[in-house]
């Protein structure tokens, strides 16, 4: 039969280094090549669509991810993940906690690649769920000396900084406005819901490091187009699918798209990086496809060497 975790059994099993870990693998196989990763696909039912992300890792596995966007309370993610050899579904994941750690653990990786070495404080706008795994995720590669966040509701933003203290033992405080919580930091975290930009370029002090996780395209985006042209080094974690952003992503118009490079490229050491200490880098996360499954796989064999 095959294994069946729920949100309790990610969140036991899967730690920040462990899940960043297991996402620079898939973007070093995705860049070789050895992962096949689509641009998702959907289909739409009336009211709502479902959404399908899929995954092949040559030779070991395959599966996918589906959602949807009908908005329900109770609304919840399938993983699947498939033998490669034999076709046997091996794990099924149920629920969000997966994802999320999927995309925190590629943000992670990000600030890994790209942020300064000793960079140490970090700014976040947003206190939800993809706020949370980056912030987790950052600090498994940068020790946090700090964190700032803000958000529109003064609740949620205290929530967010006594986490913070609580759980990953960094300081943390919440400011009243987006340019408190960015201005002087090393990493800055987008993370929000926003249709309009929450940030001003202009506050980012030199050699700030930026992850993006929220909308990103031409008629809804957290950030402006001032932020692309601040950035000395954009990259993306699947060109593809930000290519097949509809309506456009803002880092794939003409201005931008010859400079959106691929952070698996940037890994492998033929793109690339951050080649100076004042650059301001950008990562455009779209959420490269079978991470999810990558990392289902992942959870399975960390159960089996516990076991």
């Amino acid at each position: 039969m095959p294994l069946l975790f729920a949100d309790p059994d990610v969140a036991a099993a899967l730690d920040a280094a462990t899940t960043v870990a297991a996402m620079r693998e898939a973007l070093l196989a995705a860049h070789a090549g050895r992962l096949v990763a689509p641009p998702r696909a959907a289909a739409a039912l009336g009211g709502g669509r479902m959404v399908l992300t899929a995954g092949h890792l040559t030779g070991e596995w395959y599966g996918f991810r589906s959602y949807d966007t009908f908005g329900h309370p109770e609304g919840e993610q399938v993983v699947v993940l498939h033998d490669g050899r034999t076709g046997a579904v091996r794990a099924v994941a149920v629920g969000d906690e997966l994802g999320s750690r999927r995309t925190g653990g590629l943000g992670g990786v990000a600030v890994d690649a790209l942020a300064r070495p000793d960079a140490a404080t970090l700014g976040v706008v947003g206190s939800g769920t993809q706020a949370w795994t980056q912030v987790w995720a950052a600090a498994a590669v940068r020790p946090l000396r700090e964190v700032t966040v803000h958000s529109r509701s003064a609740a949620r933003r205290e929530a967010f900084a006594a986490r913070v203290r609580a759980e990953l033992g960094v300081p943390a405080r919440a400011v009243d406005s987006a340019r408190a919580a960015v201005r002087e930091r090393d990493v800055v975290v987008l993370a929000t819901t926003a249709v309009a930009p929450v940030l001003d370029a202009a506050d980012l002090a030199p050699g700030t490091h930026v992850n993006t996780v929220g909308f990103k395209q031409a008629d809804r985006h957290e950030f402006g187009t001032d932020l692309l042209d601040a950035a000395d080094l954009l990259v993306t974690d699947s060109p593809a699918q930000a290519a097949a952003y509809d309506p456009l992503m803002l880092a794939t118009l003409p201005a931008y798209a010859g400079r959106l490079g691929d952070l698996g490229a940037v890994l492998a050491g033929e793109a690339r990086g951050r080649t100076g200490a004042d650059q301001v880098s950008v990562f455009c996360s779209t959420g490269l496809a079978g991470t999810e499954v990558f990392l289902l796989d992942r959870l399975v064999r960390v159960g089996a060497a516990v076991a």
